[in-house]
């Protein structure tokens, strides 16, 4: 189904929200890149400290979100990208580059149209997320 005009910038700039939360005691999360955009702009989440661990229910858990999007492909039709939301379980004493590492881990295991590269050191690290366009089978 075709509608309307196809805006190369404007399809190219949407994308996923990336937002994060931690349930943890001692390891925090910021997100200082808060889109992951069909044009190859990474979203990205930063951790720092040492964890404090798994606890009872959320408690101890690191969460990733990212939006349901649409855009329009070049031949006029819509790609709806379903939403994802990531939550690990952290180990005591775990490092930041550790989490950082297994959102990495998780996400390009995944089927999702996404993938991830952490970075960083045991006490501040990151992890940056693309989009791909293409599901992973």
């Amino acid at each position: 189904m075709k509608k309307g005009t196809y805006n190369p910038e404007a399809e190219l700039a949407k994308g996923a929200d990336l937002t994060a939360s931690s349930y943890d005691k001692t390891q925090g999360v910021d997100v200082p890149a808060g889109k992951v955009t069909v044009g190859g702009k990474a979203g990205r989440a930063e951790f720092t400290g040492p964890a404090t661990g798994k606890g009872a229910g959320i408690e101890g858990t690191m969460n990733l979100w990212l939006s349901i999007f649409r855009y329009m492909r070049p031949d006029g039709t819509t790609n709806h990208v379903a939403g994802w939301n990531i939550a690990l379980a952290l180990k005591p004493g775990q490092t930041a580059l550790d989490t950082a590492r297994a959102f990495e881990t998780y996400i390009n295991a995944g089927t999702r149209p996404y993938r991830a590269k952490a970075s960083g050191d045991g006490d501040r690290a990151a992890v940056e997320i693309t989009y791909t366009g293409a599901e992973k089978r």
